[in-house]
């Protein structure tokens, strides 16, 4: 039985490192590969490998690591796929790409081999923002569809109102002569948000600098104006006029900054204030009651940014010193991830018949199975990490339909309609490998065989004492009367027909007073045979008195 097999190494019932494990007709595939999903160009690929790097061996001292020069032999092998393009990896794999929304780069993959498919997400959003549009699919109708969870049980409300509330606290804060940070990932909300302070900045004539991390979020936004086509419509519009990635109002951070007086704005990286400049620039602010700290996204548990959102004030950090968190903190979520109605939104546009969930909480991935399982009647699947899913597949099998038999069907004055499949009677013949669906006459021909005639008989026991001849005769008078819309005959050896339907009458082997009437039909008669018996099992009318 042909089976899809599916390992999640990372983001099994968890949120963070993600690699899956895929091994769908005898191929074996890897999707991601223990960083962050959906950063699938090749251009912005190293600067986040680097960074990554530089983070784990340079600041926390990591011996066991990948080098830059790994990282250059790496990308060596990487191959650009644009979107909607099918790749031939070998004859039997194949790969498609769909833009993802989310980040620059990002996209969802299909695979497929013969008539097996897989759909994996990464990381998408069905919402388009102020740079990026929606993801979309189309209705390829997988084996299995792999998607992010991590907001599973999140229905967002309104964005205006969030940017509404975003600018708000960012004004009030900056106006009172507090400093705001703003920890972001390089990608996706860094550049979303920038553009959002710009425009009301610009609006507002406010003077407060706003500065962003060096370095990562610089070259990034290098690669957003390179890939301006990537971006949504109303950005690309723009772009004649100016580059939505030229800020006027926001510069280059500098680390001595910090210790400026007087307000200002900081995006700085990583955004769950786990490492680097951002959790450098939370240690010297925090103290300061006028100070604030927007999370814009979600943060894994363990890292400062999940603490101080559960409400932790009082942090022990390296040196058991402890760090007293005065600042304001919020939590806004400009989380490019998708949220439960777009995962459902995503799982209708695809229709794939099962689903599997990764990179999301156990408890917000329960919720949404019985969801997607209610809605959809599809099978969910939510694997650990470690724990393998085997999905059995049914293989489609291609057949040939003879013109004759599709003739015949047109013929009935019923047109084709793919929403509505239709049940086609004919014989199929294999022959070379193929299979062809014929009319059964064309099969006979083709293969020099006489018909056989297939009859289905069944007996009804009347109590009647008269002969079989008198009987056979109230029988034909009785279905004459009842079925004036079918051919009723009564022979000469006694039987009576209607259509192709036969009606004998015998005698009881061991009852004199019980007639045996035997009815059968061929199988194109099957629903008037099974009429006329449960009309003969009722029994006959009487016959009037003095009558045979």
């Amino acid at each position: 039985m042909p089976e899809i097999r599916v390992t999640p190494l990372g983001a099994g019932q968890d949120v963070g490192r993600s690699c899956i494990l895929v091994s769908i007709a005898g191929k074996n595939v890897m999707l991601d590969c223990g960083m962050h999903m959906g950063f699938n160009d090749d251009a912005i690929c190293p600067i986040l490998l680097e960074d990554y790097r530089k983070i784990a061996v340079d600041k926390k001292g990591e011996a066991n690591f990948f080098t830059s020069q790994m990282i250059k032999d790496c990308m060596k092998k990487v191959v650009a796929v644009h979107l909607h393009q099918t790749v031939q990896v070998d004859e039997e794999l194949e790969i498609k790409a769909y833009y993802a929304g989310h980040v620059l780069g990002a996209a969802m993959f299909q695979i497929r081999v013969g008539s097996e498919s897989v759909v994996y997400t990464g990381d998408y959003n069905m919402t388009p923002d102020r740079h990026l549009g929606a993801a979309w699919i189309d209705r390829c109708r997988p084996n299995l569809l792999i998607t992010e969870s991590t907001y599973a049980t999140t229905i967002r409300d309104s964005k205006r109102c969030r940017e509404r509330d975003f600018l708000k606290k960012v004004h009030e804060t900056v106006e009172r002569g507090g400093k705001v940070l703003i920890p972001v990932f390089a990608l996706g909300r860094a550049q979303e948000l920038c553009i959002l302070l710009e425009t009301f900045w610009e609006r507002m004539n406010l003077k407060a600098p706003i500065y962003f991390s060096t370095g990562l979020t610089e070259k990034a936004n290098h690669y957003y104006k390179l890939f301006i086509t990537w971006t949504n419509q109303k950005i690309r519009k723009t772009f004649v006029q100016r580059n939505m990635f030229e800020f006027k109002h926001i510069k280059a951070f500098d680390r001595a900054f910090a210790d400026n007086p007087g307000p200002m704005v900081v995006f700085a990286t990583p955004g769950m204030l786990h490492a680097g400049q951002s959790l450098q620039i939370f240690r010297k602010w925090a103290g300061n009651e006028k100070n604030m700290v927007i999370m814009p996204g979600y943060c894994v548990q363990g890292t400062v940014g999940h603490k101080i959102l559960s409400g932790q004030r009082k942090l022990e950090m390296e040196g058991r010193q402890v760090l007293e968190v005065k600042m304001q903190v919020e939590y806004m979520s400009f989380s490019a991830h998708a949220d439960a109605k777009g995962i459902m939104q995503l799982v209708g546009q695809a229709e794939p018949e099962s689903v599997l969930l990764v990179h999301g909480e156990a408890k917000k991935m329960e919720f949404l199975k019985q969801k997607i399982e209610q809605e959809f009647r599809v099978s969910c699947y939510m694997p650990a990490n470690g724990e393998t899913v085997t999905l059995p597949t049914s293989p489609s099998i291609p057949v040939g339909i003879s013109l004759g038999l599709l003739k015949r069907e047109m013929a009935q004055g019923l047109l084709p309609d793919a929403k509505k499949p239709r049940l086609l009677h004919g014989t199929l013949v294999m022959k070379d490998n193929n299979f062809r669906l014929v009319s059964s006459e064309q099969a006979l021909k083709e293969l020099g065989l006489a018909e056989h005639q297939l009859r289905f008989t069944c007996r009804v026991h009347l109590h009647d004492p008269r002969k079989e001849q008198e009987m056979a005769l109230r029988v034909y008078s009785h279905l004459k009367s009842v079925l004036k819309d079918h051919c009723v005959q009564h022979l000469p050896d006694g039987s009576v027909t209607v259509e192709s339907i036969l009606i004998q009458a015998a005698a009881h082997s061991e009852d004199p007073g019980t007639k045996v009437l035997l009815v059968s039909w061929t199988y194109q008669d099957e629903e008037l045979g099974s009429y006329l018996t449960s009309l003969l099992k009722k029994g006959l009318p009487q016959a009037p008195s003095g009558g045979s």
